[in-house]
């Protein structure tokens, strides 16, 4: 683990909470991340309040109310040692604290419960804020030092730009992303994470600490002055950021030249003054080059042209257009039959009641169903093919139990469907019902299908009433 004079070491068996620590993932200025298994003992720590005590951040509600057997703990020190050298980590914890206990999204790494250390024989974790956060696989910075360019480049930058989206929708700047703070997790999806220094938005300027990563930070903020409130960032700031990692991961290399941080920062100010143009890499393809390039704007109002909603669906389109695409490619990291996630809202302004179509191989999907991977039958949460979905490959006989679980539904309906097979499809339908094994329940006993209901392959659309699946079959016609 790095030296750092802000790092919380944290001895490996160490108990907080429900949480044993095992070992160190990741280390930087502001903290430590471990892993951990939970346990059953509750010692050595208090749970903290949120909100002035409005309200306690606890287990994920989509998880049952239940804690997950491992996790990622990041240790904060917030100050008991030396309070007025801590004042500034405690406003860090602060910020993250609030914005992962109000924000759930599904490119957001979740927060599952904050805890404080109440240790007074190790000075240098008593006091510790310590975030139990949903454990990743590795960081795209780690995936990044394996050469060459990951194949799945471009599907990694689409649910990065859809973290943004949805970032700046809640009306926050993440103010530091980069390769360190995008987590890959087992299924092979990605998470923003380290809001550390993000800012919630007053009108069209946020203001955050003044720390940031040089390689990452737009020119305006590299000679900015530090106000009273910290540092003013912008939305603009996010596509500065997101134009650099995106030439990183297409390229292997930063867009600004210079073999350490030192020089590209010359190369920065020499490209800010308008004395040297972009250079960007010949490897970059075409469409992408344009995105990289409005990123990568000189000032402020060049980049704030476009925001995240604009950014995503050029993003999209430079991918290869489709949501399914760019799953089965993430699939090559781990290959899953289930995925969970949530429609990103593409912030496509249109008139109540219509509805927002795409075009895919010669066919038209409508607005939320195009999040639907090919060869999978797809469940909504909203109508329109919108909000929380769950998707299978084939048959599941049980939603709540087993490792495919779609946990939402325990306490939500389906509001929509979409069976998106193959063409031939080897399936031509797919039924649903209320209880498990493929068998019904409830009302369903009264109704003479004896089931909940059933969908032909291509369709798509709301269902009526309340509809509680517990379980899927693939059948050949329905």
């Amino acid at each position: 683990m790095t030296e750092s004079p802000y790092a919380v070491p944290v001895p490996k068996g160490f108990r907080v909470g429900s949480w044993e620590v095992l070992e160190p993932l990741a280390d930087g200025a502001f903290g430590s991340v471990y892993a951990a298994r939970r346990i059953s003992a509750d010692s050595g720590a208090r749970r903290i309040w949120a909100d002035s005590g409005a309200r306690r951040i606890s287990a994920d509600a989509e998880a049952g109310g239940e804690l997950p057997a491992v996790a990622a703990l990041k240790f904060l020190p917030t100050g008991t040692r030396a309070p007025h050298r801590f004042n500034h980590l405690r406003e860090l914890a602060e910020r993250e604290t609030e914005l992962l206990s109000r924000l759930r999204a599904p490119r957001i790494i979740r927060l599952y419960e904050t805890l404080t250390v109440e240790a007074p024989g190790r000075p240098g974790l008593d006091g510790a804020t310590v975030l139990v956060l949903e454990k990743a696989e590795a960081s795209l910075a780690a995936l990044l030092r394996r050469p060459p360019a990951p194949a799945a480049g471009p599907a990694l930058l689409v649910q990065v730009c859809e973290g943004l989206h949805q970032l700046h929708r809640a009306g926050w700047v993440h103010g530091d992303l980069k390769p360190a703070n995008v987590l890959l997790m087992k299924d092979g999806s990605v998470r923003l994470a380290d809001f550390g220094l993000a800012a919630k938005l007053e009108g069209a300027a946020a203001y955050s600490p003044g720390f940031s990563t040089p390689d990452h930070t737009p020119p305006e903020l590299h000679w900015a002055e530090l106000g009273e409130r910290g540092q003013q960032i912008r939305p603009s700031t996010d596509l500065w950021a997101f134009g650099v990692l995106a030439h990183l991961v297409l390229t292997g290399t930063h867009p600004l030249p210079g073999s350490t941080a030192e020089a590209r920062g010359d190369a920065l100010v020499r490209y800010a003054r308008g004395a040297e143009d972009l250079r960007l890499s010949p490897e970059l393809p075409g469409a992408w080059r344009e995105i990289v390039t409005d990123c990568l704007a000189r000032t402020h109002e060049e980049r704030a042209r476009h925001d995240a909603s604009s950014l995503l669906l050029r993003v999209e389109r430079a991918a290869g257009s489709t949501s399914s695409s760019r799953l089965r490619s993430l699939r090559l990291l781990r290959r899953p039959r289930l995925l969970v996630a949530a429609a990103a809202l593409l912030g496509v302004a249109v008139a109540l009641g219509s509805a927002v179509v795409y075009e895919r191989g010669g066919e038209e999907v409508g607005y939320g169903y195009h999040h639907c991977p090919a060869q999978s039958v797809c469940f909504f949460s909203e109508d329109n093919g919108e909000g929380q979905m769950c998707s299978w490959e084939a048959s599941d006989p049980d939603w709540l139990a087993g490792p495919e679980t779609c946990a939402w539904t325990r306490h939500a309906p389906v509001r929509s469907v979409y069976f998106n097979a193959g063409d031939p499809a080897a399936f031509h339908g797919v039924e649903y019902f209320r209880g498990r094994d493929f068998t019904p329940a409830g009302f369903d006993l009264e109704r003479d299908t004896l089931r909940t209901g059933c969908t032909a392959a291509r369709a798509q659309g709301n269902l009526a009433g309340t509809y509680a699946p517990r379980s899927h079959r693939l059948v050949k016609r329905c």
